[in-house]
């Protein structure tokens, strides 16, 4: 038996890299039947006109929209639209390899108490995202991680879909990920699939939009840690004395911030070197993150 194979790819005005994602779909060397679910989180960049205009540039897209209410709610419409026995989730700014979904199924072949995890490489060129070498930071040791992986459609309906009060940034995948490693699923890892993270090469000007996304990770760190409250989960969602020491001590308890640090990670950037200035501003937003998470939790126990 032939198994319907669903691409199911949330996006929310990212336009020029969600044409790139299609393409490259679209570009599989696969022989089974499969279908590329693009859920609309509410764009307002013109992706919903552009994909309703070109449905011969894309002959696998079926488009669905939403309202701008999140990644986990996107996804779970995709799940209840999917018309495929397997599961693949990718980010919509993802380019993935003609090898993509044939290396999923070779690895996933034969285990149905199992998924398959793809490697991810980050990159910030837009022009040939595929040209970029593996790296250090690329390495992830997360156990379910929608970036890149393949999974049977039941195991997720059997976990109970994404968590919807997941509502901002963060976690609702690791979340779902613990949930089915108690249902007693493994990782197979699949380091064929590959699928190329674009992202604009870090500039000053992000710093705002990074601090929130660290303080929404907090907030969404704290329920997840009050569904799964053990000490794994507090590590993942940096809520430990460890953190406190690491990140406080790195930031010198917050004296390196974003306006300390703007002249020398300007500089860096000047210097055409914009991702060691992104690993640097990393030690003051993990610092927001322990503080923000922290908060949160007393908030919530309030």
């Amino acid at each position: 038996m032939v198994n319907m194979w669903s691409i199911i790819i949330p996006t929310y005005n990212r336009l020029p890299i969600l044409q790139k994602c299609l393409q490259a779909m679209e570009a599989q060397d696969f022989t089974q039947p499969y279908e590329i679910v693009v859920v609309d989180d509410g764009s307002t960049d013109g992706t919903v006109e552009f994909l309703q205009s070109h449905p011969d540039q894309f002959p696998h897209v079926r488009l669905f929209q939403q309202n701008h209410e999140g990644a986990a709610i996107a996804r779970n419409t995709g799940i209840d639209v999917a018309q495929g026995d397997i599961i693949v989730f990718i980010d919509s700014d993802l380019v993935v390899t003609p090898v993509f979904l044939s290396s999923h199924a070779k690895a996933l072949a034969g285990s149905d108490r199992a998924f398959t995890y793809g490697r991810v490489i980050n990159t910030s060129n837009f022009e040939n995202p595929t040209s970029e070498p593996i790296k250090i930071t690329d390495l992830s040791n997360a156990f379910f991680a929608t970036g890149n992986v393949a999974i049977a459609k039941h195991w997720l309906i059997e976990a109970g879909k994404f968590d919807t009060s997941f509502r901002q940034y963060g976690w609702e995948d690791l979340e779902l990920g613990v949930r089915l490693k108690n249902l007693g699923l493994k990782l197979i890892k699949c380091p064929d699939a590959v699928g190329y993270h674009w992202h604009p090469a870090f500039t000053i000007e992000q710093l705002p939009r990074l601090v929130d996304v660290e303080a929404q990770r907090g907030r969404m760190g704290v329920v997840f840690y009050q569904k799964h409250p053990t000490w794994e989960v507090k590590m993942m969602i940096q809520m430990t004395w460890i953190h406190v020491v690491l990140w406080g001590v790195l930031s010198l308890g917050g004296l390196l911030n974003e306006r300390s640090l703007r002249p020398l990670l300007q500089w860096l950037i000047n210097q055409g070197k914009p991702q060691l200035a992104l690993e640097i501003a990393r030690i003051f937003l993990n610092w927001y993150n322990v503080k923000g998470v922290y908060a949160a939790y007393r908030e919530s126990i309030n």
